[in-house]
């Protein structure tokens, strides 16, 4: 990473935190938000959003933490990507189960107009986030920033897939949308995970 922060220029290092600092504010947001309504509304869909953001956030924290001065070395990057992995798979875990439950009747997701308002901010968000992190990782060449745009990107994908399932629920009160929506980010969070742990941007979206 030393070599990334010689390479790159004091105004570069300074709009990769920026962008980094952004991130932080909103995912922190995005994840309060998205859990709160998902525990309010019953919303699988909601759940693996909401989950996925928490763990996105923890990615930007360490991006920008590599990128103040004095970084430390490589491997602490490599662990904290490999912890966000094995959460990652916790959390379809846990949103297979929700969903399934959900489906069978155990619990049925309600309509929530605070969850559809985050999702419809995520997904105007996070492309712009997304473009600027690959256009400053292209400058410097860093495969941390890579991996966070590629995170992004993958988020904005997450809010369109749940907006959907949510807005059926909402507009035509099918409470099934909500579950499968859910049960269709599963294995997008389940790439991401694999990806983390092998060190690698997910490509996904």
């Amino acid at each position: 990473m030393a070599s990334v922060l010689q390479i790159a220029s004091r105004d570069t290092v300074r709009r990769i935190r920026r962008v980094q600092a952004v991130t932080i504010a909103w995912m922190s947001v995005e994840a309060v938000v998205s859990l709160f309504a998902a525990w309010r509304a019953r919303s699988p869909a909601l759940l693996a959003f909401g989950g996925d953001s928490a763990i996105e956030l923890l990615s930007a924290v360490v991006v920008l933490w590599r990128f103040r001065p004095n970084a430390a070395h490589e491997h602490l990057e490599r662990r904290a990507a490999r912890v966000a992995g094995a959460l990652l798979f916790a959390l379809a875990a846990y949103v297979v189960t929700a969903s399934v439950m959900a489906l069978l009747g155990y619990s049925e997701p309600k309509p929530t107009l605070l969850g559809i308002a985050v999702l419809i901010a995520a997904a105007a968000i996070m492309p712009w986030l997304a473009k600027e992190k690959r256009r400053l990782s292209a400058s410097t060449g860093s495969a941390a920033l890579r991996a966070d745009a590629a995170e992004s990107a993958l988020c904005a994908c997450l809010s369109v897939i749940a907006l959907a399932g949510l807005a059926v629920n909402a507009i035509w009160r099918v409470a099934w949308a909500d579950p499968v929506a859910a049960l269709v980010i599963v294995p997008l969070i389940l790439w991401e995970g694999r990806e983390a742990i092998r060190g690698k941007a997910c490509g996904c979206c």
